[in-house]
């Protein structure tokens, strides 16, 4: 069983920064893709930013140039920096991990992180 547990979400001033870490435990050496998405009140649950097993990093637009995604791969932690934060980025942010056993996806989640930013 894979677990994920987000930490380092806050409440902050638009312009500052956080970073929120991802700590995986389990089996999850198969794993093909991990990423952030984030969902805020009213809205559906959105990417946010992905790392993908072949090494290839996606953002979301709002996010590009703000947004960094990283892994420590030893310590099986992903990470997102947020810099020069914007009240629009406010929501609960969630980690993500997608394994692949034999045919079968598997997709797992953390239990989220909220992320407040004030204007």
């Amino acid at each position: 069983q894979v677990q994920l547990v987000e930490s380092g979400g806050g409440q902050v001033q638009a312009g500052g920064s956080l970073r929120l870490s991802c700590a995986a435990s389990g089996n999850i050496l198969s794993t093909t893709a991990m990423g952030w998405y984030r969902q805020a009140p009213g809205k559906q649950r959105e990417l946010v930013a992905r790392i993908t097993s072949g090494g290839s990093i996606n953002y979301a637009d709002s996010v590009k140039g703000r947004f960094t995604i990283s892994s420590d791969n030893a310590k099986n932690t992903l990470y997102l920096q947020m810099n020069s934060l914007k009240p629009e980025d406010t929501a609960v942010y969630y980690c993500h991990f997608r394994l692949v056993r034999g045919l079968w996806e598997y997709d797992y989640w953390g239990q989220g992180t909220q992320v407040t930013v004030s204007s």
